[in-house]
């Protein structure tokens, strides 16, 4: 086994050296090596440096115990999110992390814009039939808040085609009398969009969405099942994107007299120290490299129950 180890060490620093600081997927590549080993050899040896652009926030995940993990996950934040290079290569690394930076900063900028035409889309075709600017509030949430969006292929749930990396989630939020037919039409109106970003090959990108009423927020308040947890920190971490300012407010004002954003901060703060135990585990433990508790931490996951 230590033979095989100094082989990967070998081949990781020859790639290196032959074509500079490289993020994770590309070291991969070039490589060959499998993830979960490549990972523990950059973050292992002496000789490597990394550098992380990679903002972390809260998920939940059914996996993981408490449901608290970190996003991106280990394994997604060294894909796509660090730089890795030898130690002679450490401004070069630092340069090729800002323009990472640069690019995740302009890939959550379009995908923002390309949400606000969604809505405006949306308005321009309804609004002149109810004051939806008085009525609804909606919120976008997600890797796009936190400039963290990313456009590294994958596939969407439901049918498996590839979408342009991160998707839009959308939560539209109207008060306790909104008509019913129109909030329908405004779902369906949502869902033709949905399937036609999907669709079209030069776009390729996903929207999450959920339309509810206040009454609903009010329910999952409670904070007492797996998918009211998730509705709340979404709304908790949404931002508007369109609608009443003052039911916004409305909004994260009850998730604060709730109590619901203290138990967020709480198992915020049991993600990291969750994630930092994870890391500490994989690198020194080569046992625990099969351990599904720890494995969760590090592979991604997607929390998707709200938008079900």
């Amino acid at each position: 086994m230590d033979n095989i180890n100094e082989i990967q060490d070998t081949t990781v620093l020859q790639a290196l050296q032959r074509n500079g600081p490289m993020i994770g997927s590309e070291l991969m590549e070039a490589t060959g090596a499998e993830g979960l080993e490549l990972w523990r050899t950059c973050m292992s040896s002496e000789k490597i440096c990394t550098c992380s652009i990679a903002r972390h926030y809260l998920r939940l995940d059914r996996r993981v115990e408490g449901f608290a993990r970190l996003s991106p996950s280990i394994f997604r934040e060294f894909l796509t999110y660090t730089v890795v290079g030898l130690k002679d290569q450490a401004k070069a690394v630092e340069k090729r992390a800002e323009e990472i930076r640069i690019h995740i900063r302009r890939v959550s900028r379009s995908k923002l814009t390309l949400a606000r035409s969604v809505i405006s889309g949306l308005v321009s075709k309804l609004d002149s039939e109810f004051p939806l600017q008085e009525r609804t509030c909606v919120l976008i949430a997600g890797d796009i808040v936190f400039d963290m969006a990313h456009d590294v292929p994958r596939p969407e749930r439901s049918t498996g085609r590839l979408v342009n990396g991160s998707d839009m989630d959308i939560v539209v939020i109207v008060d306790e009398r909104f008509p019913h037919e129109l909030r329908k039409r405004i779902d369906d109106t949502i869902f033709a969009e949905k399937y036609r970003l999907l669709m079209t090959p030069h776009l390729r990108e996903e929207i999450d969405y959920v339309v509810k009423d206040l009454g609903k927020v009010t329910e999952q308040l409670c904070f007492d099942t797996f998918k009211h947890m998730v509705a709340c920190k979404i709304m908790h971490e949404g931002e508007l994107l369109f609608g009443s300012k003052p039911m916004f407010q409305q909004i994260k004002g009850m998730l604060e007299k709730e109590g619901v954003v203290k138990k967020l901060l709480f198992l915020e703060q049991r993600a990291w120290q969750f994630r930092q135990e994870a890391c500490e585990r994989l690198c020194r433990y080569r046992e625990d490299l099969h351990r599904e508790d720890i494995l969760c931490l590090f592979y991604p996951t997607e929390e998707s129950e709200e938008f079900e």
